[in-house]
């Protein structure tokens, strides 16, 4: 075959296109308005051989600055082992499409099947899909999951402390499926408790959301939480930064009914911001309302252990108007990543890999309240490897000189405060050198 990847003819076209009654392919876009679509030429250069493709896209990527990295915000740089890279190439894995056909789809369904099995006993809970698009997206799903379990309610509660970007994709969620979404305050950097155990108990609340770590970085308590949630008739939903759980209280041990977030956090590479990978996990009794597939493990007819896909609910694909969610994907992809990352480091490199962060994030913390031109924001609170610190200096004169210098200073949270983070990726040397340029 002359073309691979471009099977059809064009006497297959003009077929389909008589079939369409349509004369050309452009017709294919006569109800788009005429000011949206490109008229010009692509700007592509001419073909190349595959040594000029090369050097080609290496000098694209050479225009990428690469800075070191004391940014987190919900993208983390952490090590990833390089057999990853290789192991996830292989035939067996990497498939094209969706496992319908199980029996030529072994090896894609396995490793789902593993993929859940990880993630739930990462979270604590009794059940994972088999992954979401990201984070940001799974939470606003959990969230649809809290409405569709609480059939009449319509309220969902959301911690101040919580990612103001994933704030915004719930927000967008809401708008359009009539979800009301009410704030529970912060004080201290953590969730108001106060403030959360009143707006509980407003008759309508189908959920709570909260996060761990929190937006701050910060590590809250969140002991009787999931207790009133149920007394009130509300589920109680956690947001997570995965790879904290290696060492954090997982959602399961807090009572959460729903454990959502990012696994990007699993060794996935910021890649200048994407892809993500979602991931979702709960217990049994809201497996029906849980978006996304299962992938189970059972045996064939000669009693080889073989797997399947064991669960999703059909309203996703054919009543979708009355469905909790019209996803029914996944990030396959990246949950390979993840699944071959968890396999190589187990809990103890997980566990390594946040004392790590712990170590270097307390060191640069003390370097800058020490310089006594910063502060921290929330002296009193506990955090892992992210932390928000406060300073009367110019913040943005000394990020864009951190920039000069190669490094990317944090996050700026307020007119006087800034997020940083430090990963394993951090070495005492980078954090020496950016402590002297935002102490000088």
């Amino acid at each position: 075959m002359t073309y691979k990847y471009f099977p059809h003819t064009d006497a297959d076209v003009q077929a389909m296109l008589q079939r369409c009654g349509l004369r050309s392919l452009d017709d294919l876009y006569t109800d788009i308005p005429d000011e949206l679509q490109f008229h010009r030429d692509y700007d592509l250069p001419p073909a190349m051989s595959e040594v000029e493709l090369r050097r080609f896209f290496d000098t694209l990527g050479s225009l990428n600055n690469t800075l070191t990295c004391f940014a987190g915000a919900g993208t983390y740089d952490h090590y990833s082992p390089s057999v990853v890279q290789d192991m996830m190439r292989r035939s067996e894995f990497l498939t094209s499409y969706t496992p319908y056909q199980a029996e030529i789809s072994q090896g894609t369904l396995q490793y789902i099947f593993e993929y859940q099995s990880m993630m739930s006993e990462l979270t604590g809970m009794e059940v994972s899909n088999a992954s979401m698009y990201d984070g940001a997206t799974a939470t606003a799903e959990a969230m649809m999951m809290a409405v569709a379990a609480g059939k009449k309610r319509n309220r969902i509660l959301i911690s101040a402390t919580l990612n103001p970007m994933m704030v915004r994709v719930i927000e967008t969620y809401a708008k359009f499926h009539g979800v009301a979404i009410e704030i529970i305050e912060q004080e201290g950097g953590v969730t108001s408790r106060a403030d959360f155990e009143q707006k509980v108990a407003q008759p309508d609340v189908a959920g709570v959301i909260v996060a761990i770590p929190n937006f701050f970085g910060i590590v809250e308590d969140y002991t009787g939480w999931a207790d009133t949630c149920h007394a009130n008739k509300a589920l109680f939903i956690t947001t997570c930064v995965a790879s904290t759980l290696g060492v954090l209280k997982t959602p399961g041990e807090w009572g959460a009914d729903i454990a959502v977030g990012d696994g990007q956090s699993l060794g996935i590479p910021m890649n200048f911001g994407g892809p993500g990978l979602g991931f979702l996990c709960t217990s049994k009794k809201l497996i029906r309302k849980m978006p996304g597939r299962i992938v189970g493990a059972t045996t064939d007819v000669d009693g080889k252990c073989t797997f399947v896909l064991t669960l999703q609910a059909r309203e996703q694909h054919i009543r979708r108007e009355k469905a909790t969610s019209n996803i029914c994907s996944n990030q396959s992809l990246m949950a390979l990543y993840v699944t071959m990352y968890m396999a190589l480091m187990g809990s103890r490199g997980l566990r390594q890999v946040n004392e790590m962060g712990y170590s270097g994030a307390h060191y640069l913390a003390d370097q800058l309240v020490k310089s006594g031109k910063w502060a921290l924001a929330y002296p009193d609170k506990p955090f892992l490897n992210e932390f928000v610190v406060r300073t009367k200096l110019d913040i943005d004169a000394l990020q864009q000189e951190c920039a000069q210098d190669g490094i990317h200073a944090g996050v700026r949270v307020g007119s006087d405060t800034l997020l940083l983070c430090v990963t394993e990726m951090r070495t005492r040397e980078e954090i020496d050198n950016m402590v002297d340029i935002l102490t000088h």
